[in-house]
């Protein structure tokens, strides 16, 4: 994997710090930006190119969320991750909305913030491999912000390691849908291939974000998702009946 460039846009400057100690002295990072007002990192993205924002929403000036705007418009590239002090479901939502790909809760630390950096990183070198084309870079792009509102919707939170898990099941289930068919002997193993762990690992994972998801009891949410069946906290899906309801939905909205 290249270097990567990252902007840290932290209002906490002790964190700042932290983040920054952390990244710099490992290999393969390289800090193009740090800054601890929203003002003044938009002032930096003007004369730096990072790979990866980590991004407080509660910056002040320009807050976080009018930030990842910004970053949307000036670096389409680059990729935001959210960390902050509330986990509330509306900010969450804000926050995915805007564009970040990943959400955190502090106090997270900064190895637990690199390697949900190295997924993101990784799963843009997968879909560069898919295809070259532009259109498809853009289709898994909106893909991957579709797949994530509807977690976010139904209770599924970004930080738990089931999120990712189960977004590229799903995107595996849309580009081939028969392999829910062969969710153990190859689904699994793929994404565990793919994120350095176990198949078994993964399907306990993605059965726990589920399980997060319907112990939240958002039933009215999960039928607007889902349609006719409406389950309830007692009738939880299996992993193989989530994957495949969503990458159903995906498919009839003709998103892919």
């Amino acid at each position: 994997m290249k270097t990567a460039n990252i902007a840290i846009f932290e209002r906490n400057e002790d964190y700042l710090n932290e983040l920054r100690k952390y990244f710099e002295g490992n290999e393969g990072y390289n800090i193009c930006a740090t800054a601890l007002t929203g003002d003044g990192a938009l002032e930096t993205l003007k004369s730096s190119s990072p790979d990866v924002a980590i991004v407080d929403p509660a910056l002040k000036g320009i807050d976080g969320f009018k930030l990842l705007d910004h970053i949307k418009s000036m670096k389409p590239d680059c990729v935001s991750v959210v960390v902050s002090d509330f986990d509330d479901d509306k900010i969450v939502n804000a926050a995915i909305n805007h564009g970040a790909i990943y959400y955190f809760i502090k106090p997270v630390s900064p190895q637990n913030i690199a390697e949900r950096i190295n997924d993101i990183l990784n799963d843009k070198t997968s879909d560069y491999k898919i295809s070259s084309e532009v259109r498809d870079k853009r289709r898994t792009a909106s893909l991957d912000e579709k797949i994530s509102n509807i977690f976010i919707t139904i209770g599924i939170p970004p930080h738990i390691k089931g999120f990712s898990y189960l977004r590229e099941g799903i995107k595996m289930a849309v580009e081939d849908p028969a392999i829910i068919n062969k969710v153990t002997k190859e689904l699994y193993p793929k994404i565990g291939q793919k994120f350095e762990t176990s198949a078994s690992k993964v399907e306990r994972a993605i059965r726990h974000a589920i399980e997060v998801a319907w112990n939240r009891g958002r039933t009215d949410a999960i039928s607007s998702i889902f349609g006719a069946r409406v389950y309830i906290k007692s009738d939880r899906p299996t992993n193989s009946e989530f994957i495949a309801l969503v990458a159903d939905k995906l498919l009839l909205e003709y998103l892919v």
